[in-house]
């Protein structure tokens, strides 16, 4: 089963909006700058772009129509992309995990 990292990222975004109607909404005192809800949606935005970005350049490139640089540098932003994703779930999840060890 192959799944594209496009696909993933709908995954989650589609879940963070299903969460939204759930949550009690941020009063202006409380709120300080952007809700970390939008920075995980606009984080979101950003890689399925650059994953577009990615897959149509690699297209192109075998329709012979793009630049063999061009493809690498899009395949490169993705990857790096898709690794700083990796790196901040990764850190989201051992953050939780601490907290369920933390006695009450």
């Amino acid at each position: 089963m192959v799944t594209r990292i496009s696909d993933a990222v709908a995954a989650y975004t589609s879940a963070a909006n299903s969460v939204t109607g759930v949550l009690p909404p941020v009063t202006a005192d409380r709120q300080a700058g952007p809700a970390f809800s939008d920075l995980v949606r606009d984080a979101a935005r950003e890689v399925v772009a650059t994953t577009r970005t990615a897959e149509r350049m690699t297209v192109q490139a075998s329709l012979g129509r793009a630049d063999l640089t061009e493809v690498v540098t899009a395949v490169s932003a993705a990857e790096v992309t898709m690794q700083a994703v990796v790196a901040v779930r990764d850190r989201v999840v051992q953050a939780y995990q601490e907290i369920l060890r933390m006695p009450i």
